[in-house]
């Protein structure tokens, strides 16, 4: 089970930890829990009691967003001492809106490589379950917590037709929403709440159907919104023929690289495929 990386040298895990129900662990996740090192936690009294639960017991010291600048040098030199590390946020997967990043940046700088586990994370499920069109999509993570700056952040978003996936909290869950309708206009939307926890729910439907459900509503939020809609009255017919070439360049087959095309500006494949075939006669 215990892995080294290709020269040899020790590793830094990214374990990725339930979300909310503790059943959502992987057996790997175990493993790695088990027999690395050290531990670095976001919060170590959360970590603790997972640990608790699966009867481990490890050494934990704190890393979040402002000791990180710090800490990371803490990481590099077990690493460098012969040491493997363990990496968890509180819940869910390192570094998806949680700290991790500039220690992964500068472990991997200084030679040592970083071996991420697969496990929980919430923007996943709820993509999903949330009946709008998966792919493509953006994630986003968290939009700023004031209205003037969140406005201004979706206003740079309005126009993008992929899915966009973001988190919020629960006291601001309906003014953001109320933020969208003012931006977005009326979409679809789905809102993931408490994610695999007991009071698991999802509300599905326009945002303007949805704004009157949210009132002192609880738990930690999935937004999912669908994308801009394009008038394909107006999509570039030279540039739709450029984007086929540009995926069949690297890689993509003819059919998937149309599939791709299409899903991305929206549009039917057929639509996209007798356009390309018409230019190719």
């Amino acid at each position: 089970m215990w892995q080294k990386s290709f020269d040899g040298s020790n590793l830094l895990y990214l374990i990725s930890t339930p979300i909310g129900n503790l059943g959502d662990i992987t057996l790997r996740s175990i493993d790695i829990l088990n027999e690395v090192d050290i531990i670095f936690s976001e919060d170590t009294r959360v970590t603790k009691l997972l640990l608790n639960h699966l009867h481990i017991n490890k050494k934990l010291v704190s890393l979040h967003d402002h000791n990180e600048d710090i800490v990371k040098d803490k990481v590099l030199e077990y690493l460098n001492n012969g040491y493997n590390v363990g990496l968890v946020s509180d819940r869910g997967t390192p570094i998806i809106s949680d700290p991790g990043y500039k220690t992964v940046k500068y472990v991997v700088d200084n030679g040592f490589n970083v071996v991420a586990l697969p496990g929980a994370n919430a923007f996943v499920p709820a993509l999903i379950s949330s009946g709008i069109e998966p792919l493509p999509f953006t994630f986003y993570g968290f939009l700023d917590s004031k209205s003037s700056k969140r406005k201004k952040e979706l206003d740079k978003l309005k126009e993008i037709t992929n899915t966009i996936i973001f988190y919020e909290a629960p006291h601001r869950i309906k003014d953001t929403i109320c933020d969208m309708l003012d931006i977005f206009g009326d979409r679809n939307v789905s809102l993931s709440r408490e994610i695999s926890k007991k009071y698991e729910s999802i509300y599905r439907g326009s945002i303007s159907n949805l704004i009157s459900s949210l009132d002192n509503i609880k738990g930690e939020f999935v937004i999912v919104v669908e994308g801009a809609k394009v008038d394909n009255n107006n999509i570039d017919n030279v540039e739709l023929i450029q984007q086929v070439d540009f995926y069949i360049d690297n890689g993509l087959s003819k059919k998937d690289a149309i599939k791709l095309v299409a899903n991305i500006n929206k549009i039917s494949k057929n639509d996209v495929y007798n356009l390309y075939h018409k230019e190719e006669v």
